[in-house]
């Protein structure tokens, strides 16, 4: 009999989660599954949770929440036999949405009982597994302000970029190294990507893909706030890379160093780091995450 785990983040999407147990055994039947259901009760407990998972063999763990409850439960099954399942439940799911997992609940669980099986890439900067995206310079002070807000919509994160371009100004210098070529820039933004979806239909990086081995990687040279604002109306229509100050690579390796500094900020699939290094190493891993998609 497949054992089958879901780990529910109950407050998921400012607490809008609406799965059940009963609904999940409507599902999955006692006679042809064996359903374990746990509900986090703080941050990182879905670590915790999910490492019980896999030293119990469970076939499938589902994470039932959003970004962050998926980075916490897929962290602990990078590498291992274990398929990752993801009922959508937070604000902006940007992994699910990248894997065609559908918002309603009941449509999610029916596509992980039909069990199709997929390996995407994960990426990885100082020990830290991320699947979707990791950015600094503009794009962490925006989730930054996000996660310092209690608005989970949106709304809240059009407030957030509306409050980090007020905060703007770039007084860091980068030494940034994509497969051996070095750039050295004081950017509005570097951007690292393994999937083309930041969540709410959007996307810096349309051109990446979980399952072709590589980062995209975006850098914004030093902008104007007009020029924000521009850069922001066309990444709506997907044509911000027309900008001459855009520079998009696709690389496997890539090494930032804050130049002035002892530290660098950064957002990692939507939650904000504080590295006491000034240096962050990112590497990919091919193929190294089974999903249910």
């Amino acid at each position: 009999m497949k054992s089958i785990h879901f780990i529910i983040n109950p407050i998921s999407g400012a607490g809008n989660n609406q799965i059940s147990e009963s609904l999940i055994r409507k599902y999955f039947s006692s006679n042809q599954f064996e359903v374990s259901i746990f509900y986090t009760k703080h941050k990182n407990h879905a670590t915790e949770l999910v490492k019980n998972s896999v030293m119990a063999s469970a076939s499938i763990v589902v994470a039932c929440g959003g970004d962050g409850t998926v980075n916490e439960v897929a962290s602990y099954l990078v590498g291992t036999n274990i398929a990752l399942g993801i009922i959508p439940g937070g604000s902006g799911n940007g992994l699910a949405s990248n894997l065609n997992i559908p918002q309603e609940i009941e449509k999610a669980l029916l596509l992980i009982k039909k069990e199709h099986f997929s390996k995407i890439d994960v990426g990885r900067v100082n020990g830290n597994y991320f699947f979707s995206n990791s950015g600094m310079g503009f794009d962490a002070q925006v989730i930054k302000n996000y996660e310092n807000s209690n608005e989970r919509t949106i709304i809240g994160y059009l407030k957030s970029s509306i409050k980090a371009l007020k905060e703007y100004s770039t007084n860091e210098v980068y030494e940034v190294h994509i497969d051996g070529q070095v750039i050295n820039c004081k950017p509005f933004m570097v951007f690292v990507s393994n999937s083309n979806e930041l969540g709410y239909n959007l996307s810096l990086t349309p051109k990446a893909s979980l399952k072709d081995g590589v980062f995209d990687v975006l850098i914004v040279s030093k902008i104007s706030k007009l020029k924000i604002l521009i850069f922001g109306l066309l990444m709506l229509f997907k044509k911000h890379e027309s900008l001459k100050e855009v520079h998009y690579y696709a690389a496997k390796k890539i090494i930032v160093k804050n130049v002035e500094g002892d530290f660098i900020e950064y957002q990692l699939d939507g939650e904000v780091k504080k590295e006491k290094s000034n240096i962050i190493d990112y590497e990919i891993l091919e193929k190294s995450l089974i999903v249910i998609c």
